[in-house]
């Protein structure tokens, strides 16, 4: 009988194909079974946050390695994802040491998935006591709607644009902050948990997204729309479907501060600190008129005076949804209906606590703009506002009388906005820049630490 090397050439192709055709379609069922991500998630020292969502019940699991060590292949455990938590889930890599970069790839039921772009994340750095912080970048945004037209309203689509997440990507930044209405909830998400599930699954999974999912870590404050329907408050009836999604869907370091609900949370990323609010879960109508009017509530703000006191960061960066400092009293600005009381008595213990460095980050508005406030100590304080992403930008106009914007800084179309920190440790300054959907600079100001 003639061996495999004498048989004709044809034969032993057909030979190797017939082998190789069910690890083909065993590695392609794997890859139809991915819904979105993978997605990097929160970076400490000696964890990183991973998540990954299925069509399906499947085991998945992330095999990692150092860049500098690619043969060292480590694991997450595996999770089992499940219908009741919409195929979500996170994976930890928990043996990465401080200060390195990480190749990664998924794997569904112990099959790896090939993906046609970089899968990648790293660590902080232990810097202390040793070198200068190092230098970093994030990119942050807010207002991102994805068109469904059975769901969305009749007429002009409202979401467009989507290659700014490609153009967000380009940038290279270390890690993105979305600050609120990173999904739109429709009339027909309000009232279900299937709708809530839904509305993120939809949103998570737009094509152009994935790459900037898959090597970029991520971070999320929440908005009205993400949190229920239009201007919603803590009123809203099903607001823990949209927490449980929230949680679901974003790989934050925690969520919620002093045992309470909501989503608040910090992270530290070199030597600049990051406090994530919560302005939905504990706010009072904004139209009722009797009662303490409140959006970040007592307990969150006297939270957010002390970490901030204790802060030693030389930029102490607040994300929360809605304008801080625009003394418009208009929309859902803080400085808006009875709500101008609470926000004063917050720029007031800013002021009286002599907290330096501190800088808003704010979205809700779709338009983009600096405002900046020099208080009584002498400290000052910025607002960057930056909105929409992907959904329509909003009628305002440069005349909106907020005495506290920056001049040049007012931009009225899709946009997404970078912050760079950069020098020695004893002279940091933050850069912002500004761009278009498609990566074009709009506008940049440099702030120095200490000013």
């Amino acid at each position: 009988m003639p061996t495999f090397a004498h048989k004709p050439r044809a034969m032993r192709l057909l030979f190797i194909v017939a082998l190789l055709i069910p690890s083909f379609f065993r590695l392609n069922a794997q890859h139809q079974l991915l819904q979105s991500g993978p997605m990097v998630g929160y970076a400490e020292m000696l964890e990183v946050a991973l998540w990954v969502q299925t069509k399906a019940p499947a085991e998945v699991q992330i095999a990692y390695w150092d860049l500098q060590k690619p043969k060292d292949t480590l694991l997450t455990d595996p999770v089992q994802t499940q219908k009741n938590t919409a195929f979500t889930a996170k994976l930890i890599a928990d043996r990465v040491q401080p200060g390195q970069q990480y190749g990664y790839r998924l794997y569904i039921n112990n099959q790896p998935v090939s993906l046609p772009y970089p899968t990648q994340f790293q660590t902080i750095p232990l810097w202390q006591w040793r070198t200068d912080p190092p230098n970093f970048t994030l990119a942050t945004g807010s207002c991102a709607y994805v068109n469904d037209p059975p769901y969305d309203r009749p007429g002009t689509p409202y979401g467009g644009d989507y290659q700014i997440f490609n153009a967000i990507l380009d940038k290279r930044p270390d890690f993105m902050l979305w600050l609120g209405d990173n999904i739109y909830l429709r009339e027909s998400d309000f009232n279900s948990r299937t709708g809530v599930l839904y509305r993120n699954t939809h949103t998570r999974s737009l094509p152009e997204l994935q790459p900037l999912l898959a090597s970029v870590h991520h971070y999320a404050i929440w908005d009205d729309h993400d949190f229920g329907p239009n201007d919603s408050d803590a009123s809203y009836p099903f607001k823990d479907w949209t927490l449980e999604a929230f949680k679901l869907f974003w790989a934050n370091p925690s969520f919620g501060v002093n045992d309470q609900k909501g989503i608040t949370t910090f992270f530290r990323w070199s030597d600049i600190d990051f406090f994530l609010l919560d302005n939905r879960y504990f706010r009072t109508a904004n139209n009722r008129k009797t009662g303490e009017a409140q959006i970040l509530g007592k307990t969150q703000i006297e939270w957010l005076i002390s970490a901030l006191v204790n802060s030693r960061a030389p930029f102490k960066i607040v994300a929360v949804g809605g304008q801080v400092l625009n003394s418009a009293p208009v929309f859902e600005n803080f400085s808006a209906n009875r709500h101008y009381t609470e926000r004063d008595y917050l720029l007031q213990r800013i002021e009286e606590e002599k907290i330096k460095g501190v800088v808003f980050l704010t979205g809700d508005r779709h338009h983009t703009e600096l405002s900046k406030l020099v208080n009584k100590a002498g400290n000052t304080v910025y607002d960057l506002t930056v909105s929409p992403l992907t959904s329509g930008a909003a009628r305002t106009t440069p005349d909106e009388p907020n005495i506290y914007r920056v001049a040049g800084t007012f931009i009225n179309q899709r946009n997404f906005a970078t912050l760079q920190f950069s020098g020695p440790r004893t002279s940091r300054s933050l850069t912002i820049r500004v761009f278009d959907s498609n990566g074009v600079e709009l506008w940049a100001k440099e702030i120095k630490a200490g000013e």
